[in-house]
């Protein structure tokens, strides 16, 4: 990667804030998710959009991911073409990519203002390869001053552009009937299995549990719910 941004801070007010300056919906926000129990995910409002995840890289979480894209590579897997996918070209911004796939699967269901950043970002997009749309968001001086703004809005101390991140937020949504996993790290999405738009985060939390499991004791996980207020 030859562009490198600062890391976005897991923080639902500070992605919220990011999102509706971009054009999303005053209706929707995003929300945390305390645990996976069901009583702690019956506390998120419903339905929910997508789950951002950000969660530790280790060796065993990189040993599953290429394992995953393998079995992927040798059977194919099902990828509905309504899928809104991108590559992850510059360094740190998963974030920002997280609430781009968040959104982006979820267009349908808003009306962005005309004018807006996500009316112009996805309106051009669409058609593009995930490659495509990767190189359109590094040559795109708009995105990146707004990710600086939420990155300098965040609670934490900001890193230098030298220090070594390695904590990763991919994107968990419903697509066609299908939970897909979005990392711009990897070539495709990855499939988990049916889900439905009344579903999703029940369903997602399996799929979250597979990342606990091979954090080597780290314990840095965070998840946050793009949902509707109530």
């Amino acid at each position: 990667m030859g562009k490198k941004w600062l890391p976005l801070e897991s923080n639902p007010e500070v992605m919220g804030s990011f999102a509706h300056t971009l054009g999303l919906p005053a209706d929707v926000g995003f929300h945390d998710i305390f645990g996976l129990d069901p009583d702690l995910l019956a506390m998120v409002p419903q339905p929910v959009h997508a789950v951002l995840l950000l969660f530790p890289i280790t060796d065993k979480s990189e040993a599953l991911s290429a394992s995953e894209a393998a079995v992927i590579e040798q059977n194919g897997q099902t990828l509905s073409e309504k899928v809104y996918y991108m590559r992850q070209t510059i360094g740190n911004a998963c974030g920002t990519i997280g609430v781009l796939h968040a959104v982006g699967n979820n267009a349908e269901k808003y009306a962005f203002a005309p004018g807006s950043y996500f009316a112009s970002f996805f309106g051009k997009t669409k058609g593009m390869t995930p490659e495509e749309k990767a190189a359109y968001l590094e040559n795109d001086d708009g995105i990146e001053a707004a990710h600086g703004s939420a990155v300098a809005a965040g609670e934490t101390d900001v890193p230098s552009l030298e220090t070594q991140i390695n904590l990763h937020f991919v994107a968990l949504v419903h697509v066609d009937g299908g939970l897909y996993e979005l990392d711009g790290r990897k070539k495709t999405p990855v499939y988990h299995g049916a889900t439905t738009a009344e579903t999703l985060l029940a369903d997602a939390a399996p799929v979250i549990k597979k990342f606990m499991d091979v954090a080597e004791g780290d314990i840095n996980f965070n998840a946050i719910a793009m949902a509707p207020f109530q």
